[in-house]
């Protein structure tokens, strides 16, 4: 295919590119149920997983309000900068920043945390990784909130005769093997939910959409050249009849033809009160 690759799934100009989508997708039913267990928390430390370039900590801090911790999380020191630098227009919002990898967190690293957050986190996981994360913040006494895990269904309008096909190799390909780590991909969700409800927290779901028209052009492009790039990556004799979808994709949304509804689940997890 040679309308070009995608933006890298963790580059700045792609997290910037999804920011707006994913602060119109994330599901403010939650907050309510969130605000009334850090009601009476002084000044809640919040851990942000994968923070990436800090979106969901412009998101999240203004509709918590108050004094609030901060700890970001990332492999990544360039994205750390940003997402602590961005933070800075709140002046009730402390900052520090951790680079590692998330997957290793226990309850004892976890400690003191009143809110464990990500977005966009948990498809990339395994079960054994998602169950030690919900065992890490149950233990700590943490709730949780992850947001925009992919869900598995798109829905293209108008439609177009490959779209279930590729639908379903870009869904293999989110459970795939990588390296010696089996995937969840979009069954990330519902081990989730049922990892901390075995620990006793009281799981809360919503979805959480991204509802994309015209004016969503760039994010439609980039996104649909990393759909289908996955899609043929899993299945490579998709690649002719493939390349010829993604122009007609590409075309329809330049002209402003082409609209998208990607989905995604938000949880909250609700740590068992002690006592």
């Amino acid at each position: 295919m040679d309308e070009g690759g995608p933006v890298s799934e963790f580059s700045p100009g792609w997290l910037a590119l999804r920011e707006p989508a994913d602060a119109n997708a994330r599901a403010v039913e939650l907050l309510d149920p969130l605000r009334d267990r850090l009601a009476g928390t002084i000044r809640p430390v919040i851990r942000d997983l994968g923070a990436g370039s800090g979106s969901m900590g412009r998101w999240l801090a203004p509709r918590l309000g108050g004094p609030q911790h901060w700890v970001m999380h990332d492999r990544d020191p360039a994205l750390l900068a940003l997402a602590a630098s961005g933070m800075a227009q709140f002046p009730l919002v402390t900052v520090e920043t951790r680079q590692g990898d998330v997957t290793r967190l226990t309850a004892a690293d976890l400690a003191g945390a009143s809110l464990v957050t990500a977005s966009a986190l948990l498809d990339l996981l395994t079960a054994e990784e998602v169950d030690g994360l919900a065992e890490a913040c149950v233990g700590a006494g943490s709730s949780a909130l992850f947001t925009l895990s992919v869900a598995g269904r798109v829905d293209l309008s108008p439609a177009d005769p490959l779209d279930g096909e590729l639908e379903d190799a870009f869904n293999d390909h989110q459970r795939r093997i990588h390296g010696t780590r089996a995937l969840l991909g979009p069954d990330a969700p519902g081990a989730a939910a049922e990892a901390f409800e075995r620990r006793g927290a009281m799981v809360m779901e919503q979805p959480s959409p991204w509802r994309l028209g015209p004016e969503h052009a760039a994010l439609i492009a980039e996104w649909l050249r990393g759909w289908v790039g996955a899609a043929v990556e899993q299945r490579p004799e998709l690649g002719e009849p493939a390349g010829s979808y993604l122009r007609r994709r590409l075309d329809a949304t330049a002209e402003g033809d082409l609209r998208a509804t990607i989905d995604h689940r938000d949880l909250l997890a609700l740590a068992p009160l002690s006592g």
